[in-house]
């Protein structure tokens, strides 16, 4: 199969990255990991570029893209560090609702989201928390067996410490009652799920190495730049295989979710146990060629150390995702 982006989706990949890089810079994560008030102020950005709109049809006044529009987007988003819904509420959230919501939601909250005026949260499964539900304005979870759309005020979201403290992580309670019970099933929230997060690690992964290739060519050991020694060398060319090979897995996999194939399930565990996979390993080789550095305060590269640490266990862990790729590889087969 040949594939590539459009010059449409390059287009848009070059918006995202402008505007992550203007509305969301390091300094502004570390005014969040301080505690600062979280403001709309990107949100409202991202929302007057279409961003926010991106997965929405065109009748309720978005862009009417799919998985593949998004994937570069993503990692744009990973690449920033983002601390704003975009998985959760452009990936996971408006998909969901478009296929799984009654008319009334659909109407309510695709056209809000399009506008920029409703971030979305997701609680699904047997998920202990969920990222970004004390500045939702729309949960939707999963409870008895149902799917619920929540509006705030019917669920109550408290904050709980975790590891990226720019990536708010949430324990929820919630009154779900037959009005803001969906009309389908989160089967397919799943798969966008993971694949949003590969699609981020990768973004992470890359900003890693970036990173880490601007600091070798300019820290001197015996007189010469780290990143000429052979072991520092082999070791970003290892991470860097891993990185790309995982970005080819996640597009194919978002490739698959936007035309239904029939191996979309398989390709999005695949993409996602490599791209946990691979920023496990550019997570390694950039702390360790830093020195120790990136995991102080002062630098920061130890923002995409742990953004990628959290996101490796978001939707799925690379263990338990390889194994639904057993289950499916044997499904059927003797003993």
């Amino acid at each position: 199969m040949e594939f590539d982006f459009t010059p449409e989706q390059l287009a848009l990949r070059d918006l995202a990255r402008d505007l992550f890089d203007k509305e969301s810079p390091p300094s502004r994560l570390r005014e969040l990991w301080d505690g600062a008030e979280r403001t709309s102020l990107c949100w409202r950005a991202m929302s007057g570029v279409g961003l926010t709109g991106l997965t929405v049809a065109e009748e309720f006044g978005g862009m009417g893209g799919d998985d593949v529009d998004l994937a570069l987007v993503l990692e744009e988003a990973g690449r920033a560090a983002l601390a704003e819904p975009l998985l959760e509420t452009v990936a996971v959230g408006a998909p969901l609702i478009a296929v799984a919501g009654t008319d009334e939601q659909r109407s309510a909250w695709l056209t809000a989201i399009a506008a920029g005026d409703a971030r979305v949260a997701v609680l699904l499964g047997d998920a202990p928390f969920a990222a970004g539900a004390d500045d939702a304005d729309l949960l939707l979870a999963e409870r008895d067996g149902e799917l619920h759309a929540l509006p705030r005020g019917a669920f109550t979201a408290t904050p709980v410490v975790s590891e990226d403290r720019a990536r708010a992580m949430c324990a929820v309670t919630l009154e779900a009652t037959p009005s803001t019970r969906m009309a389908g099933d989160a089967s397919g929230a799943r798969l966008r799920g993971a694949v949003g997060a590969a699609g981020m690690l990768n973004g992470v992964s890359m900003r890693l190495l970036e990173m880490t290739l601007a600091h070798v060519k300019t820290r001197q050991q015996f007189g010469r730049p780290v990143g000429s020694f052979q072991a520092v060398k082999h070791r970003l060319a290892d991470a860097h295989v891993a990185v790309e090979s995982s970005r080819a897995a996640t597009w194919y996999a978002a490739y698959a979710l936007a035309t239904g194939a029939s191996d979309a399930a398989v390709s999005t565990s695949i993409a996602k146990s490599y791209a946990s996979d691979a920023a496990a390993l550019a997570n390694r080789a950039a702390l360790q060629a830093h020195g120790g550095i990136g995991f102080t305060w002062e630098h920061d590269l130890h923002i995409w150390l742990k953004r990628g640490k959290a996101l490796e266990q978001a939707w799925g862990s690379a263990t338990e995702h390889r194994r639904r790729i057993a289950d499916a590889l044997f499904e059927g087969a003797d003993g």
